[in-house]
């Protein structure tokens, strides 16, 4: 069962890639250009998504950071926040590899908001992968609104149609 996880995790940084290389083609100022959806700029919802990351990976990976992974400036730029986002995918990928199947039905503590609250590991490992779906199809649609051919995000399963930038996550 792990290894559907592990499946996952490399999906995961693999859109991630692909999408971040879309994003490469714009400008400085189009990546911070107001856009509709939850956070106004593709460069913030980049931010967002990274930083969301590091709050449900610290948590399954009982770091103790909790809600002070927030506190942080965005990055400005997009290559380096390309390579904190690939870090932190890197490290979610080693986390899914290190899953035992017990693992999954045991529990993390997240810091909300209202206290302290205790999650399932699958049910934590499997929300961190749906915010990253979520939000990466919002950039997906404000790439199209900034005239740059969004990139195709769901060739990475299939042994027919598999693009080949997908085939070092298969190693």
């Amino acid at each position: 069962m792990t290894e559907h996880f592990v499946k996952m995790a490399q999906n995961n940084a693999w859109a991630n890639g692909v999408l971040y290389d879309a994003c490469s083609a714009l400008s400085e100022p189009a990546l911070w250009a107001a856009r509709p959806g939850f956070f106004g700029s593709v460069g913030r919802t980049l931010n967002h998504i990274y930083e969301v990351d590091l709050y449900y990976l610290d948590a399954l990976e009982q770091g103790g950071k909790g809600r002070a992974v927030y506190d942080r400036e965005d990055f400005v730029t997009l290559p380096p926040l390309q390579q904190a986002q690939a870090g932190v995918d890197a490290r979610f990928i080693a986390f899914a590899q290190g899953l035992a199947s017990e693992d999954l039905l045991s529990t993390r503590m997240t810091e909300r908001p209202d206290g302290p609250q205790e999650e399932r590991v699958d049910w934590l490992f499997l929300h961190l992968v749906q915010h990253q779906l979520h939000h990466r199809g919002q950039v997906h649609c404000m790439l199209s609104a900034a005239g740059i051919a969004p990139p195709q995000l769901d060739d990475f399963y299939l042994e027919f149609g598999r693009v080949q930038s997908a085939a070092p996550y298969w190693e």
